[in-house]
Order: C-alpha cells, then sequence, then structure tokens
C-alpha cells in the first residue's frame, strides 16, 4: 500500500470515527453528545483486539468487564458525594447499563444542550425531534409555530456552558432518568416581522440557568438519551 493510500484510509477511519462520536450525544445531536457511549466501546474494543489471537478469533479478556464496571462506579464518585442520593441513583444505573460513563454522559448532555437551544432558535425541527422526547417537542413546536405565526425570528449566540452537575438520577422500571443543572451564557434576541427588537438583547451575554432531564429505556440497543423535562432555576 502506497504513502497516498495510507493517507487516505487514515482520513477514512478519522471521518467515521467522528460521525459516530457525534450520532451518540442523546440522539442526532451534535453527537457529544452523542452522549459518549463511543469512546467507552473503543476502550473495550481495544481491550479485546489486545487479547486477541490464534486463527482470527477474538478472547475477551478475563475480568475485563468487572474493571470496566470498577471504572465506572469510580466515576460516580467523582461526580456525586458518596451515600448521597444522587450517588446511589448514578450507582443503580451503572449496573443497570452497561454503556453508561458518567463523565462522559455530562459531556455530551452538555453537547447535545447547546444543539438544542440553538435549533429551537433556528426553528430546526428535524435536529430537535431526535434529541427530544414526544411530550417535550410538542412543547417547543408550538413555541416555535407561534413564533413564525406572528412573523417574529431569533438571533442567537451560544457563548458557552459555564457549569453543568448531577442533581438527580434514578431507575424506574426500565428507564433511566438523569438531571442535570445547567448554567450558561448566550446573546438571544427576537425580533418582529417589521424588525423591530420584542425581546432579549443583541448587544448582553445573558446568563441562563436550566434543570434539563434526560432518559433512555435501558432495555433498548440504541444508547441514546432524549430531554424529556425542562425546568428554569
Amino acid at each position: 500500500m502506497g504513502t497516498s493510500d495510507l493517507i487516505t484510509l487514515f482520513f477514512l477511519v478519522a471521518a467515521v470515527v467522528i460521525f459516530f462520536q457525534l450520532r451518540s450525544v442523546l440522539g442526532r445531536r451534535t453527537g457529544s453528545e452523542k452522549p459518549r457511549y463511543e469512546q467507552s466501546q473503543a476502550r473495550s474494543r481495544a481491550e479485546t483486539v489486545d487479547a486477541a489471537t490464534k486463527e482470527g478469533n477474538v478472547i475477551t479478556l478475563p475480568g475485563a468487564e468487572k474493571e470496566h464496571k470498577a471504572a465506572r462506579l469510580a466515576a460516580v464518585d467523582r461526580v456525586s458525594p458518596e451515600g448521597s442520593a444522587l450517588n446511589n441513583g448514578l450507582r443503580e444505573i451503572v449496573e443497570n447499563d452497561a454503556q453508561f460513563e458518567p463523565e462522559e454522559f455530562l459531556k455530551g448532555a452538555q453537547s447535545a444542550y447547546e444543539m438544542i437551544v440553538m435549533s429551537f432558535a433556528d426553528g430546526d425541527r428535524r435536529t430537535l425531534k431526535n434529541l427530544l422526547s414526544k411530550e417535550v417537542f410538542e412543547g417547543f413546536n408550538a413555541a416555535m409555530s407561534e413564533r413564525e405565526s406572528k412573523g417574529e425570528t431569533v438571533k442567537a449566540s451560544f457563548v458557552g456552558i459555564e457549569k453543568a452537575d448531577f442533581t438527580e438520577a434514578e431507575v424506574e422500571k426500565n428507564e433511566a432518568r438523569i438531571t442535570l443543572r445547567i448554567v450558561s451564557q448566550m446573546i438571544s434576541a427576537t425580533y418582529s416581522k417589521d424588525g423591530e427588537l420584542v425581546d432579549g438583547d443583541p448587544d448582553e451575554i445573558a446568563e441562563v440557568r436550566d434543570l434539563w432531564t434526560f432518559a433512555r429505556d435501558m432495555r433498548a440497543r440504541d444508547p441514546n438519551w432524549k430531554l424529556i423535562a425542562t425546568a428554569s432555576e
């Protein structure tokens, strides 16, 4: 294989990896978001390949799954106080969902947050439908439809997320639910059909404090989480 072939192969592999990382944050998001799980899967695959073998057969490393769970439980203790209800809830999710990694979830959720708020501002229903539960999408859609009926437009810029923390985690039947407190900064201004400013400030960075709840059916093969509830602090 020539040098040019190797370079082409490298970029092809890189493109595939980036695609799956973007797809995993909750639905079809950027993908942090999707959330997240591709990195753990990649590590697991790497461990399996290292153990590998004769005649092309793959042998799973003894104890690899157990070590992976121990690492995920250790991560739970890094993001929540040991013995707290939050810690217990995250541990229960780890025990029941082999793909859940707290820190990767948090990164993915932040990416999904940015995508959702910007998609709402842009009226991008297609993106939102993949990231939101049916009920939340209906609420977002109604707000966008009302805005459109008035001829209003939104111009927004996402500055960044100051802080994102776990606040609640629980398992109900087969559904895992996680609530995050997200503090972000953005610039947003709404204009009438005549171009007059009706809400917000195009020159001011506003702080936004939200409580967002994500959920996933742990029986599903799809690793993506969806936003099922929103609230402002």
